[in-house]
């Protein structure tokens, strides 16, 4: 049985997950993944994720800010690669994934998938400290790139317009979103209101009446 390694040692979340999942899918049939994170909620995490897979996993405290957890797959430890293998996505969010579906073996296209819209209308996620709240909507929408069901579209307008323009931290994640068909749009009084008009770097412009009526058509509208 071979065994993968993965340092994922000063890693925000999902980042250990993801490297994690990666691992994985390079395993040659059965075998173990071996992660090192520095804190417990990457623990609960990678345990949860396993535990949702159906892996063997389990967990140690090595030192002070340093925890290894080893999950088994296939055999005895449950789902094999090739059950795992959705498409490997880099860590960093960067570069197309190469996520694919079995009917058709190639990237996903917008029909493959529910009209699910994600909606995020600030540049932060949730209210406290907007130093996390940025780091979070960061982590929320490299997140959505790691999904089996990708969103048909995601909107931003107020202060999420910030996010589809230049020098904004989310460019490479959505840039590799819209390259596999989620339709990304802003909201053009939005942009002209911020002084952002010129700097749309992903996406589309739209307005407030295509914004109601792609709301109101989903399926289901999720809000970070």
């Amino acid at each position: 049985m071979s065994t993968i390694k993965v340092n994922a040692l000063g890693d925000t979340c999902p980042i250990p997950v993801v490297k994690a999942k990666n691992a994985i899918r390079e395993l040659d049939g059965p075998g173990q993944v071996e992660v090192l994170v520095d804190n417990e909620i990457a623990v609960q995490n990678l345990t949860k994720m396993a535990n949702q897979k159906g892996y063997g996993v389990s967990s140690q405290k090595m030192e002070e800010q340093r925890y290894c957890v080893v999950m088994t797959i296939g055999e005895m430890g449950g789902e094999t690669k090739a059950a795992a293998a959705q498409g490997a996505v880099t860590p960093e969010g960067s570069g197309m994934p190469a996520q694919e579906t079995e009917q058709n073996g190639g990237t996903c296209a917008p029909d493959a998938r529910r009209n699910i819209v994600v909606v995020i209308s600030s540049d932060t996620m949730g209210n406290g400290d907007e130093t996390l709240g940025r780091m979070l909507m960061k982590g929320f929408i490299f997140a959505l790139t790691q999904q089996d069901l990708l969103p048909s579209t995601i909107l931003f307008y107020n202060g999420g317009a910030k996010l589809t323009c230049e020098e904004a931290l989310t460019l490479e994640d959505l840039r590799s979103l819209e390259a596999q068909g989620v339709e990304i749009l802003t909201c053009g009084t939005c942009l002209n209101h911020y002084g952002l008009t010129e700097k749309l770097s992903v996406g589309g412009v739209t307005n407030m009446y295509a914004i109601v009526e792609k709301m109101t058509q989903a399926e289901q509208v999720v809000r970070p």
